[in-house]
């Protein structure tokens, strides 16, 4: 197949990227900067807003790119909703049918954060398009090269965990997700909806001595009241800036109680199962932050 993907140039997608290159498949991939030229990679220069001839000559699209930190509703509404709103009317004029569109679970909840908010106004847009869509609401993303979980890993690494009001969540290692969006890029849908993990639920106690484990280190998990939780993201706002992971934004979705998937919504068995389960790949990407020197 001829795979079209956007954040081609980011975590999930240059996962995404890997694995369809072992697979045969050729991509186009679109970015906005000049890259090192890959055999079987078509770099096609543009943004989500100005998407050029990504969808060109593609069997299917799989939409990856997004926004996960902005400052304002509006922030997440040009990078999400209207980015989404663009790559849609691209496939449709390139005659593209297949349109897999990579949401976030926090979809489920919009009311609680404009992050969530702008994930479930794109997934309106795919809804409501006349292309052969599905929609993949992940969990918890992590794996070698995310930079969005690395400050658990290396709390963790001190013995440290500070985390939300008790609840659950669960995860999803990013190369069962890559070859989640490749096996959907190759089938028609029918309009489905998935919402994928591991297949396990966490408590986040849980989860931080899991991470624990992962680094080598025994934890000390700490939850915090959601007032304490806004008084850390302004901190961390004011200490890093654009760079802040704990925002306001962050803090109305991290302190739901249930961040796991919900059962009748994951994919039926035979389409797909995960194969990393969460220890393991927690030990695999410590170890790559550790060759890395990022831990």
């Amino acid at each position: 197949m001829i795979l079209a993907i956007t954040g081609g140039t980011g975590f999930v997608g240059g996962h995404l990227i890997d694995l369809a290159l072992a697979a045969g498949h050729e991509v186009r991939a679109l970015t906005r900067r000049a890259q090192v030229a890959r055999a079987g990679v078509t770099w096609v220069e543009g943004s989500l807003a100005s998407p050029g001839s990504l969808a060109v000559g593609a069997d299917a699209i799989i939409h990856v790119a997004g926004i996960v930190n902005a400052p304002d509703r509006a922030g997440f509404a040009a990078g999400n909703v209207e980015g989404t709103r663009a790559i849609l009317a691209a496939a449709s004029e390139a005659g593209v049918c297949r349109f897999v569109h990579v949401s976030s679970l926090s979809a489920r909840e919009p009311q609680l954060s404009d992050y969530g908010w702008s994930k479930r106004e794109a997934e309106r847009l795919v809804e409501a398009s006349a292309l052969d869509w599905t929609i993949v609401r992940p969990t918890a993303i992590y794996g070698a090269g995310d930079m969005e979980m690395r400050d658990l890993f290396r709390a963790a690494r001190l013995g440290l965990a500070f985390l939300p009001p008790p609840g659950l969540m669960s995860a999803v290692e990013v190369g069962d997700l890559a070859r989640l969006l490749l096996i959907l890029a190759a089938r028609p849908g029918a309009g489905e909806t998935y919402e994928i993990d591991d297949g396990r639920a966490w408590t986040h106690a849980e989860f931080a001595h899991a991470l624990g484990t992962a680094v080598g280190r025994p934890v000390l998990a700490m939850h915090l009241p959601k007032p304490l939780m806004r008084l850390g993201a302004r901190l961390d706002r004011l200490i890093r800036g654009d760079k802040a992971k704990l925002t306001p934004d962050r803090v109305g979705y991290l302190c739901h109680p249930d961040w796991s998937a919900a059962p009748d919504r994951r994919p039926p068995a035979d389409l797909w199962t995960p194969l990393v389960d969460t220890e393991a790949g927690l030990a695999a990407t410590a170890r790559w932050y550790r060759a890395n020197g990022l831990l």
